[in-house]
């Protein structure tokens, strides 16, 4: 008998992995089926799988993290069992910034990927606090942008006004004149350059190749309660991301991720992410990211919760080695490994990141 698992997403390029199993039957292949749900929010979708409304969610890379640490939520303990996407994150400004970049010397067509270079002229262009949107307080994009700009020289989160912004709401803030940079995930930084809203000024993989975007989050006590539904859903979601994978794949993945019930924008614009194509500013610059965004480095590594949890210990005044133990709880890189190790013939991918904690804070670097 199928196992029917209910599952929430938002709308973004990176709820693709679950698509993309539910639309080619990698879940029922696995004795599943996943019922996709579209949530309206972070915190709604959080609060669907912490009081058992949703088996599982696509979350932000932090959120379990920040909930073991008792900074969001009154629900139950949350943990990561796979990592849903790496990067595919942009930041972007408005026109009233883009031109003050400009007035620097700063090229959006050539400085476009050059994380030094794009901050520095960000930072001279600045005439107050930046006004910088993130979809949510406990984001991979919300510490990137404080990673980037404190190694540039501005003290974040001091010298910045975060605000909270939903990803399809990003564009008409900036538009509205409420914002003046954002860090989101795509379609949406792309939608506001479609809409004239600003200025795509550079990718996150710039500040950090390959960091943890998109996890799927579930109740910890449902990780070692009923471990073989998830191990299911594990697999059918690491065939759905090795799929992604190969560029033969991107259009009928675009076609997939338009329709209304998904992304609901039109196919060209998910082809942007996934191909890495962006269009910067509506005066047509535009650029190729290899790897852009990636699907197939799905194995939750420790030490990259170790270094989300270190992040915000030190910023919140808690413990730092004991907020980074119990971060690594949530990741349960176990379950994975023991889910992928039953598909005949799996071996690790060559390319997948096996960075190995030993107690120091893992660091992204800027590029020279």
């Amino acid at each position: 008998m199928t196992a029917k698992l209910p599952v929430a997403f938002l709308p973004l390029i990176d709820a693709a992995p679950l698509i993309v199993a539910v639309e080619l039957g990698f879940d029922r292949d696995e004795g599943i089926a996943l019922d996709l749900r579209r949530a309206h929010s972070w915190s709604s979708l959080r609060d669907m799988v912490s009081f058992g409304q949703v088996t599982a969610a696509q979350m932000l890379a932090p959120m379990p993290v920040a909930t073991a640490l008792g900074l969001v939520g009154t629900g139950a303990a949350l943990a990561s069992v796979a990592v849903l996407s790496t990067n595919g994150e942009v930041i972007g400004v408005s026109n009233a910034m883009a031109q003050r970049i400009r007035d620097t010397g700063y090229s959006f067509a050539t400085g476009f990927g050059d994380a030094r270079a794009a901050g520095q002229a960000l930072i001279a262009a600045a005439d107050g606090p930046l006004r910088i949107g993130v979809p949510f307080p406990f984001s991979m994009h919300a510490e990137l942008l404080y990673h980037w700009l404190t190694a540039l020289g501005l003290p974040a989160p001091a010298a910045v006004d975060i605000r909270t912004v939903p990803p399809p709401l990003m564009a008409s803030a900036l538009a509205a004149g409420e914002l003046d940079a954002f860090c989101v995930g795509e379609p949406w930084g792309s939608m506001a350059v479609e809409t004239n809203a600003g200025a795509l000024l550079l990718p996150g993989s710039a500040i950090w190749p390959g960091a943890p975007e998109k996890v799927l989050g579930v109740r910890a006590d449902l990780a070692d309660a009923s471990p073989e539904p998830l191990r299911a859903m594990i697999r059918a979601l690491w065939r759905a991301g090795e799929w992604l994978s190969d560029p033969q794949s991107r259009t009928t993945a675009c076609a997939f991720l338009s329709r209304r019930d998904y992304v609901d924008v039109p196919a060209e614009m998910i082809d942007r992410a996934l191909s890495g194509h962006l269009t910067l500013t509506s005066r047509g610059d535009s650029r190729i990211v290899p790897d852009f965004v990636g699907f197939a480095q799905n194995t939750p590594q420790q030490d990259h919760a170790a270094w989300i949890a270190g992040r915000l210990a030190a910023r919140l005044g808690l413990d730092r080695a004991t907020a980074r133990q119990a971060a690594i709880a949530t990741w349960r890189t176990d379950l994975h490994d023991t889910a992928l190790r039953a598909i005949p013939g799996y071996s690790p991918r060559a390319d997948a990141m096996t960075h190995s904690f030993d107690g120091q804070e893992f660091s992204p670097s800027l590029q020279e």
